[in-house]
């Protein structure tokens, strides 16, 4: 090993992270300030499927992260190729600069998506892919002569991140609520939970008609005005609805009827988590678009990416003149050469050890493990596809309350989900082993059945 790698290296005598002399001044994300502050829940430290609170205690990591690391935590492998990509070339612009693994990355992620969707553009975040593929969508038809496709069309439940364009296309209340109309021109389907699916494993039976309300939409606007539909192949961040058989292939039907481009946003189900390297494999359903971020680093560094097929990046690129810019659109950190290391160095590991074959093998005996809690009375319903599952909690006095101080004792009792509102996701690493699938699923029960 090099002295890099060594210096790289976990070390027993480093100590624990200590609390922060003063917690006022973060402004954190997605909490409850007031609640955190009060109690706070911190990590220090973190390998393989567990954290380490700086308190010292052992947590495990049930939702990789946040579904950003499937092949667990302090992964040697990149954190030397972040270390060396540092030293050799910390950044360069990516505007009309770029540099050699930013390309050896592209052509890595056309490998894994699939037949056609081949042209990779590159950004920081999910979010920033969704408002991405937005913006390439109205490019595309407008380079096409239809610049009258201004609208899109998204679902109830959706989460695609909280830049404006995609909180247009959000559908959860509570992710749009104080922040006005948005982007305009925006209509939503409805999502696809229904009662009588509650408790299946994989995909439900009933359901798939509910795609037609793509074509209810299209008969009220008219089809030749909307751009785009974007859908989550599994709506993650609402608490994991698989979509029902025959649901997706009806869209992508009828966007092809219309002349819509079909949009899946693979944030979540990206690299793995279905079994296949993205969801559209798993599903047998080709979109037109993609966005993926996340475990595209294994959660090491900040990235997300847009995919397209290669007639959508043609299109745009050659109706432009000469030495012009085509696509007026791009970040500071696009293709940022740290971020292009720890993804090379990522997808080197899930091929290497066969992670997504390893998701897909994994995944009966982790769904039946969730799916053993069906008898707890707080449970409403269950879902799960391949390596994520959601758990519906039945409310308390006001919803979201349950669902916080569960995940809060959750914690307490060495065990990390994510909560949204009165539902829990569980999406370990694909490098778990049954036992700490065992012991995840105990301390969910020994926590759960304390609610009648």
């Amino acid at each position: 090993m090099s002295s890099a790698a060594t210096s790289l290296a976990p070390c027993a005598e480093r100590s624990l992270g200590e609390m922060p002399a003063s917690l006022d001044h973060h402004w954190m994300p997605f909490t409850s300030n007031r609640d955190f502050k009060t109690d706070p829940k911190m990590f220090s430290r973190a390998k393989g499927v567990y954290y380490t609170s700086v308190a010292g205690d052992q947590v495990l990591d049930g939702s990789s992260g946040l579904f950003t690391t499937p092949a667990g935590h302090g992964r040697i492998e990149i954190a030397q190729a972040v270390y060396e990509q540092l030293l050799e070339l910390d950044y360069t612009p990516s505007f009309t600069r770029s540099h050699p693994k930013a390309f050896a990355l592209a052509e890595r992620i056309a490998k894994l998506t699939p037949d056609g969707i081949n042209r990779v553009f590159f950004v920081n975040s999910g979010s920033e892919s969704v408002d991405t593929a937005m913006k390439i969508a109205l490019a595309y038809h407008r380079a096409r002569g239809e610049g009258h496709r201004t609208m899109f069309v998204s679902r109830e439940r959706a989460y695609h991140g909280v830049n404006f364009g995609g909180v247009a296309l959000s559908g959860m209340m509570k992710n749009r609520h104080a922040f006005g109309t948005g982007v305009p021109g925006v209509v939503h389907m409805r999502h696809t939970w229904l009662p009588e699916n509650r408790f299946t494993k994989g995909q439900p039976e009933n359901g798939a008609e509910l795609a037609d309300d793509l074509h209810r939409i299209a008969t009220m606007v008219g089809g030749d005005n909307i751009a785009a539909c974007f859908v989550e192949p599994i709506a993650g961040s609402t608490g994991v609805l698989v979509p029902p058989k025959g649901y997706l292939e009806r869209l992508r039907q009828i966007c092809d009827g219309y002349g819509i481009l079909l949009v899946f946003d693979e944030v979540i189900t990206g690299f793995g988590r279905t079994g296949k390297a993205f969801a559209a494999q798993s599903f047998g359903v080709t979109p037109d678009i993609m966005t993926m971020a996340k475990a595209i680093t294994n959660g090491a560094q900040p990235m997300g990416a847009v995919a397209v097929k290669q007639e959508i990046y043609d299109t745009i690129v050659q109706q432009a003149p000469e030495n012009a810019v085509e696509f007026f659109h791009g970040y500071t950190w696009s293709a940022h050469p740290a971020a292009c290391a720890a993804a090379l160095a990522a997808l080197d590991i899930y091929d290497n050890e066969r992670l997504f074959e390893r998701a897909a093998q994994m995944s009966a005996y982790f769904l039946d493990a969730v799916f053993s809690l069906s008898d707890l009375p707080v449970i409403t319903d269950i879902r799960g596809y391949g390596m994520i599952a959601g758990l519906d909690f039945a409310p308390a006095n006001q919803p979201g309350a349950r669902g916080h101080e569960i995940q809060k004792r959750l914690f307490d009792a060495g065990l990390h989900i994510k909560t949204t509102g009165d539902a829990g996701i569980i999406a370990p690493a694909f490098v778990a082993e049954g036992q700490q699938i065992d012991e995840m699923v105990a301390i969910l029960r020994k926590v759960l059945s304390s609610y009648s």
